[in-house]
């Protein structure tokens, strides 16, 4: 199996949100309320990844499996530059256990490291429990930081790597 991992272009999005819906319908179930999943139709997932990707801020990269897009990262600094964010990571659920979601994650990590963040922070839904275990098994530990959202109405945990001085 050959994996490319690559920015992401305006023309990734119908194949970004295939991705981004897959584990919304599939991944989801039982982690956020059926409304919440159901709320997130083909066009607002569309219109939210129009945004992304046309956004300067940060960087987006997709992950190819044999020519096909099976997975995508967005992450980016914070305003001071001491920090970074993993604001999404999505794997189809197709390719689950292929390793793509660890490249990904580790590929943001490491970026973003090496232009000068002293730790990373992602927000995972409390929920769930499987997203919890990946992260915790690559080093990605609780900080404290909770948070729920208006838009999806369910608890989520900070997690957080790093802290050492960049390399």
């Amino acid at each position: 199996m050959s994996v490319t991992l690559r920015p992401a272009t305006s023309d990734d999005r119908d194949a970004i949100v295939a991705v981004f819906l897959a584990c919304w319908r599939e991944s989801y179930v039982g982690v956020l309320p059926a409304a919440a999943i159901e709320a997130m139709t083909d066009a607002r997932a569309q219109a939210l990844w129009d945004r992304v990707l046309a956004s300067p801020m940060g960087t987006v990269l997709v992950a190819e499996s044999d020519g096909t897009l099976q997975g995508v990262t967005r992450f980016a600094a914070d305003s001071e530059g001491e920090g970074g964010a993993v604001h999404s990571l999505y794997v189809s659920p197709n390719a689950r256990g292929l390793g793509l979601g660890t490249r990904l994650l580790d590929t943001a990590y490491e970026t973003l490291r090496a232009g000068g963040a002293r730790s990373v922070a992602l927000w995972v839904f409390q929920a769930n429990a499987p997203s919890i275990a990946f992260y915790r098994g690559r080093g990605w530990l609780p900080d404290g930081g909770v948070r729920t959202q208006d838009e999806f109405g369910e608890p989520e945990l900070r997690l957080r790597r790093g802290g050492e001085a960049p390399a």
